[in-house]
């Protein structure tokens, strides 16, 4: 028998994802500043790549939250 739909903390899960996102962005933005002069321009691009894809995931955590709100 299949669980039942229980939406009720989705809010909360999508917020910590949020939180977790948020601290992996800014950790990385702090390794790029901290050792610009150490590291090679593929893993610059490389972290910068990530760091786009984080902002992305966060707009979309963010519009999942404003519909989860709204129901």
């Amino acid at each position: 028998m299949p669980k039942p739909d229980n939406r009720e903390d989705n809010a909360v899960h999508l917020q910590q994802h949020i939180n977790h996102t948020i601290a992996n962005l800014n950790e990385a933005e702090e390794y790029l500043d901290e050792h610009a002069d150490e590291i090679s321009a593929s893993e610059k691009q490389e972290i910068e790549a990530k760091n786009d894809n984080r902002r992305m995931s966060l707009k979309g955590f963010r519009e999942e939250i404003q519909d989860e709100s709204s129901k």
